[in-house]
């Protein structure tokens, strides 16, 4: 019963973080368009940073420009992969970092999800001028900076046995 427990409060958890950081995104788009659509950009370091208001039918650096279909399709099944990853990461202290990762991860892409079937784009608004970088929103730091976690933790933290609860011959004990 105990297992049950930490079981169910391990996932509302998890719900919960990604929830949380959803709607953190989603928040922060609603004032860029509030804020910055129509209007000029606000400079924040001078040739350096601003926020500036774009609509994004693409993905990262304008690729796959009105595929909408190919993201939600992309992002269902990224979706459905993080709930069986999720289930299956140990409940070790061991694999927090992972647990969090998954988090956030899935909150960036669930984030950049909803505004693809609401609104058919994607509201981005920092722009680092002074590189000319494109122009990117929290979501996409969340999945940014989760995939580079991720790739640590892969090649300097975890072990390949570390990972042996992806097995499909595996059992959630």
């Amino acid at each position: 019963m105990g297992n049950k427990k930490s079981g169910l409060l391990y996932g509302i958890s998890g719900i919960l973080g990604v929830c949380l950081l959803t709607l953190f995104d989603q928040w922060t788009k609603y004032l860029a368009v509030v804020h910055l659509k129509d209007k000029d950009d606000i400079i924040l370091i001078p040739g350096v940073f601003q926020l500036q208001y774009l609509e994004n039918r693409g993905a990262a650096f304008g690729i796959l420009q009105n595929q909408i279909w190919v993201f939600v399709i992309l992002t269902i099944i990224y979706l459905a992969a993080a709930v069986w990853i999720y289930s299956r990461i140990p409940r070790e202290k061991k694999y927090f970092i992972l647990h969090l990762t998954a988090v956030v991860l899935t909150a960036g892409a669930l984030g950049n999800f909803i505004d693809r079937i609401r609104l058919g784009y994607v509201v981005d608004f920092f722009y680092f001028s002074l590189i000319d970088f494109p122009i990117f929103n929290v979501a996409d730091i969340f999945v940014v900076v989760s995939f580079i976690v991720l790739a640590v933790c892969i090649l300097f933290i975890y072990k390949e046995e570390d990972f042996d609860f992806l097995s499909l011959k595996h059992r959630g004990e």
